[in-house]
């Protein structure tokens, strides 16, 4: 229902009285009055229009949510009535303003028309001259009456109406017009339901099914344009060498295929006519259309007066017969074999045609022979009942004779030489489904109205109306024809398909009054208009397609002259036009551009049944007599055409269409033009999630949907790319894939760069051409934010199962111990949202997309069983042609209790029915006392947690238990120290402030000692190297001294005994996997979970980096607590 619109006039208070103070100083200030909104907003358009039009892309201008919308950044507000909403005026117009600017909207003109107006004559550039708005009537309804009448009609209707019968005849017109009507109709829903710029159908369906539907089906509806004027043009020459000049034939007959070289030949010469006229005015092609439409008008009209004067007056038009033998009437006036002439014998022409001399004794063939010469009336009448044999079709192969079967006939033995004998023949072999073909570009040119939107007075009540009026005149029109063609004409002149037995005169033209010349002449300039409008349009169209800028390799043809003309689209256009007219025959012709415009039709219907169904906010047309049934209804016929017409070329112009869509689907400019496949999308997105959280996951379809918790720079760009490359070799499971980071401050203070984060996440996905979302949040500290991402991040059915990350290298050196509780943390997280984690070890060491490991293993150290991803993930890398020759190796440890050769057999087993392909190997860990090494270890770190504790102290308390532990430090390495001794863990105090310092690879002990010799006294170095890790293993496994460890008591019993049997697992385990896997190109590790009590978390890193000690690129996994693989099927 229309919605009523009130406008309230505001008075400004101030302005109009209730203070005079107020008002004599707003007239000091320069006006009297304040001035009103819609004069400031009239006044700034008017400064706008004056400037001239925005330029800006197109996606721009049609991602605006209003018509000609402008860039009002300079505006001034001067009012007060409306200052609440003052700094909301850029953004927001106020609603006079915005109407305004819809009252003042005007469109370009569509129509193909000369760019007069970029054309300069004395240096004065030319006004424009502004075409009148057309009604329904002058601006759809002719427009789609002259594309719908045309070649067909004239030339082909009779012999489809004597080939199929009046009732297939009647068929194959009604389909193709029911086709037609249900398009239009869907085209009528489209069309109102918005403005439609130029481009016509192509836009319609762009904008309604997306780049890729839209730039696949543009191209194949100008395809189907361009072969439409090799149709026109054929039958232009048709027309011309048959009925108008049949002598300026250069091929003579007797020679082979001379009809068809004579059509390449002639086709071609107006081929280059016709693109001359184009390229060098279009104004008069158009000027010509008038013409054109009136001669197709006088033609129809002829023809239904012939038909009424067939009641009172049959023509004098006669066909002879041969038997029951249609014969061409070219060559003789007499239907006779003998003829008296002053009482004398004469032989006729066809005596001659038939005999080898003109003797009564002659050789004559051996048909002509045994049968009579008979002469009927080529048109019986409307009243002559010659309708009951016109009702059914008749078919037949190529060559075959035209007879009437009802007429006697006697055959003859010897029918070897009836092609050289004056018969009409059947020059292609007939069928249904050609005819089908054949007939349905005579109902194509429905699209011409919504063409000419933009030329329309309200396009949105004549597109609908006229192109519907048009198609059911043009219907009326056909089915009358076929009846009345049936009801007139005998049934051998229907099958004639070029009028041989009427002397060379078109069937129609035979019926038509007062002369044949009418339609001779009416179709041929019929013809010559229809081919010069489609090599007029075509080049524009591809031209559209080619400034959308969605299929790269037609971006030239976007360009042309300088006044716009496109120039490079109409050689193109020439070039496959000639192909056509290389095919040199009409009826081969009119099936392939069938194809190409069934598949435009489908498109149009799908696009309607898809913006129905999803009923989105936005479509509201206001042509309301459709519905998605009649949508799809018309698809479904149309589609049914294609294969009836004709199944390969049907096939032919998919493959084309499904090309083109993956080409612009993988190398075409990425467009948001809000269509329906989108909206389809979202449809499906939301229907899939809703079914997938209604039922629980089970293990066969579970893989690893990963948030990847990644790091940005201090340039917003991306720290560890090469975890995005480790996320793309995991995805053989094809999941869910969310890269995230967290950026610390408010949003509303760091939003822009939240989003260019954002945005180079993408691109870094991008390069590493990774498919899934990138999201960056802001939050008030990092351990926040990770906890907002781990909870929240993914929708429904499709959250992530796995968090991935990088071993935060760092820990050791911050200032704080905040990297070191995020992580913690994080995997306490995990653990309680039952996701996985996994996290990778010297993250930049593992190997790019473009890498490839020629040879390694993977080795997986399956400690214990917690879901069983730690052997689904080397499958799934083993997928990528990263890691595809290398081999999985499979550890496990036994302990003394453990039958080791079991469990080999059993481990073997269940990788056999787990269908994983990998070496198994079990590893003997004894018991065994632990080391003072271990010890040692557990003391340097807890020295290192009290001193990370002293940090939060005062300066001067600090100072004070620095050197307090400094002292007992020192003692205890002069104590257990050998000589030569190298250090590991470095800890270092400077006297401004406390810093952790974690160094493998620092100076041997004599320089450390130099260096603490040196020192001043509130530095302590404690710094243990690999050297020392390697020499207190080697001295443990040697043994030691009761009286070294008696000496060394004391200080071990302040020891945490748990953090002592921790470090021993560790330590232990670190030299099992050295010792096997060393050499792998990657190690997985279970991973072990923080201490429940926080106390502990100081120590956990301890023990994660003695557990991974030595080891290059190591990940850590840590199981969801659900299976993630089964045995089962």
């Amino acid at each position: 229902m229309p919605t009523n619109f009130t406008v309230v006039p505001v008075e400004d208070a101030e302005g109009s009285g209730g203070g005079g103070s107020n008002s004599s100083s707003a007239a000091a200030a320069g006006g009297s009055r304040p001035v009103s909104l819609g004069k400031i907003f009239r006044a700034k358009d008017d400064d706008d229009n004056s400037q001239g039009p925005h330029s800006g892309e197109d996606s721009q201008r049609e991602s605006s949510p209003f018509i000609n919308t402008d860039d009002d950044r300079e505006h001034y507000y001067e009012g007060k009535n409306m200052a609440l909403f003052e700094e909301e005026m850029e953004s927001n117009p106020m609603v006079s303003s915005l109407l305004n600017k819809l009252a003042n909207y005007t469109n370009l003109t569509q129509g193909v028309r000369e760019h007069e107006e970029a054309e300069y004559e004395d240096g004065v550039r030319r006004v424009t001259v502004m075409v009148p708005q057309m009604g329904t009537f002058i601006g759809v309804y002719l427009p789609c009456m002259q594309n719908i009448l045309g070649v067909i009609l004239f030339l082909r209707l009779t012999w489809i109406v004597g080939t199929a019968g009046i009732l297939g005849s009647f068929a194959i017109v009604s389909m193709c017009c029911i086709c037609t009507l249900l398009t239009a109709i869907s085209m009528s829903a489209i069309a109102t339901n918005g403005v439609v710029p130029a481009g016509g159908s192509y836009y319609m369906i762009s904008r309604s099914l997306g780049p890729e539907f839209g730039g696949a089906v543009g191209l194949c509806f100008y395809l189907g344009t361009t072969f439409a004027g090799s149709m026109y043009i054929l039958g232009t020459i048709e027309i011309l060498l048959i009925y108008i000049v049949p002598d300026a034939t250069l091929f003579k007959e007797g020679e082979t295929a001379t009809m068809s070289n004579n059509m390449r030949v002639y086709g071609t010469c107006c081929l280059l006519l016709m693109a001359l006229v184009v390229f060098v005015g279009v104004k008069y092609v158009n000027k010509l259309a008038l013409v054109f439409l009136a001669c197709v008008v006088l033609s129809i009209l002829a023809t239904y007066a012939g038909v009424i004067k067939t009641i009172i007056e049959q023509p004098d038009i006669n066909v002879c017969l041969l038997g029951n033998r249609s014969l061409k009437n070219v060559k003789f006036d007499t239907c006779a074999k003998t003829k008296l002439v002053k009482n004398v014998t004469v032989f006729t022409h066809l005596w001659d045609a038939f005999c080898d001399s003109n003797y009564p004794n002659a050789t004559c063939d051996e048909y002509f022979t045994l049968n009579n010469l008979t002469e009927m009336k080529a048109i019986p009448g409307l009243m002559s009942g010659v309708i009951k044999d016109n009702l059914w079709g008749e078919y037949g192969p190529a060559g075959t004779n035209i007879e009437k079967k009802s007429q006697p006939s006697v055959p003859a033995q010897d029918s070897s030489d009836d092609m050289d004998m004056p018969y009409v023949f059947n020059d292609i072999a007939t069928y249904f489904t050609l005819l089908v073909g054949i007939y349905f570009p005579s109902v194509t040119g429905i699209m011409a109205g919504s063409n000419r939107s933009g030329d329309l007075r309200d396009a949105q009540r004549s597109i609908p109306v006229g192109t519907i009026m048009a198609i059911l005149t043009t219907s009326f029109i056909y089915i009358s024809f076929v009846v009345l063609f049936g009801a007139c004409i005998e049934g051998v002149v229907l099958r004639d398909k070029f009028g041989y037995s009427v002397k060379k005169t078109p069937v129609i033209g035979v019926l038509a009054w007062p002369s044949p010349w009418v339609i001779v002449i009416g179709s041929f300039f019929s013809c010559c208009g229809a081919g010069l409008q489609s090599l007029t349009g075509a080049p524009r169209l591809l031209q559209a397609i080619a400034r959308d800028g969605i299929i790269p390799f037609l971006q030239v043809f976007g360009h042309g002259k300088a006044n716009g003309e496109p120039t490079w689209a109409l050689l193109l256009t020439v070039g496959i036009c000639e192909i056509g007219i290389l095919i040199a025959s009409l009826d081969a012709v009119a099936p392939i551009l069938s194809m190409f415009f069934l598949m435009c039709y489908l498109f149009v219907n799908l696009a309607c049944a898809v913006q129905t169904l999803l009923r989105t906010p936005n479509w509201r047309p206001r042509f309301k007599f459709y519905h998605w049934t009649l949508s799809f209804l018309g698809m479904s016929l149309c589609l049914s055409l294609m294969f009836i017409s004709s199944w390969y070329y049907a096939l032919v112009a998919m493959v084309i269409a499904g090309c083109l869509y993956k080409y612009i689907e993988y190398r075409g400019a990425v467009k948001e033009w809000g269509d329906g496949i989108r909206g389809l999308s979202l449809n499906a997105a939301r229907y899939a999630l809703i079914r997938l959280e209604e039922v629980p996951l089970h293990t066969k379809n579970w893989r690893p949907q990963l948030l990847v918790l990644c790091k940005l720079d201090s340039d917003l760009g991306v720290k560890h790319p090469r975890l995005l490359s480790f996320t793309t070799q995991l995805k053989a499971g094809k999941g869910l894939t969310i890269v995230s980071s967290v950026l610390e401050g408010t949003y509303m203070t760091r939003g822009n760069e939240a989003k260019t984060g954002e945005k180079n996440l993408k691109t870094a996905m991008a390069a590493e051409k990774m498919k899934g979302f990138s999201h960056v949040v802001v939050s008030s500290n990092l351990r926040d934010g990770f906890s907002l991402l781990i909870q929240s991040a993914g929708l429904g059915g499709m959250k992530h199962n796995a968090v991935l990350m990088a071993w935060p290298a760092g820990w050791g050196q911050a200032r704080d111990s905040a990297a070191r509780r995020n992580f913690i943390e994080t995997v306490r997280e995990t653990t309680a949202a039952h996701q996985a984690l996994l996290v990778a070890k010297n993250i930049d060491h593992f190997p790019g997309n473009q890498d490839r490991l020629k040879e390694g293993t993977i080795d997986v150290w399956w400690i214990v069983h917690d879901g069983g991803l730690l052997m689904l993930l080397p499958f799934l890398l083993s997928q990528h042609k990263v890691w595809r020759k290398c081999k999985m190796r499979i550890f496990t440890v036994a302990h003394m209790e453990d039958n080791s050769i079991q469990m080999k057999k059993d481990l073997q087993m269940f990788l056999y029915h787990l269908r994983l392909d990998a070496v198994v190997e079990v590893v003997e860990m004894h018991e065994s006392d632990i080391s003072a090494f271990t010890y040692e270890k557990t003391l340097v770190m807890e020295q290192r947690s009290q001193m990370l504790k002293q940090m939060q102290l005062s300066r001067t308390e600090r100072e004070r238990e620095i050197q307090s532990i400094t002292d007992v430090s020192r003692g205890s390495i002069k104590r257990k120290k050998p000589p030569g001794f190298r250090s590991f863990n470095a800890l270092c105090i400077p006297e401004d402030e406390a810093q952790l310092i974690h160094d493998r690879n620092t100076a041997s002990h004599s320089t450390a000692n130099d260096r603490e010799a040196g020192a001043p006294p509130d530095r302590v170095h404690m710094t243990w190297t690999k050297d020392k890790l390697v020499n207190e293993r080697n001295r443990h496994r040697e043994g030691m001294g009761v009286k070294d460890i008696f000496n060394m008591r004391p200080e071990w019993e302040n020891l945490n005994q748990s953090n002592v049997r921790r470090m021993h697992t560790a330590v232990k385990l670190n030299e099992v996997v050295l010792k096997k896997s060393r050499d792998s190109q990657l190690v997985l590790l279970n991973m072990p979970g923080p201490p429940k009590n926080k106390k502990g978390d100081d120590n956990y890193m301890e023990f994660l980096e003695v557990l991974m000690d030595g080891l290059d690129r190591v990940l850590l996994v840590r199981g969801g607590g659900r299976e993630v693989i089964t045995i089962y099927s």
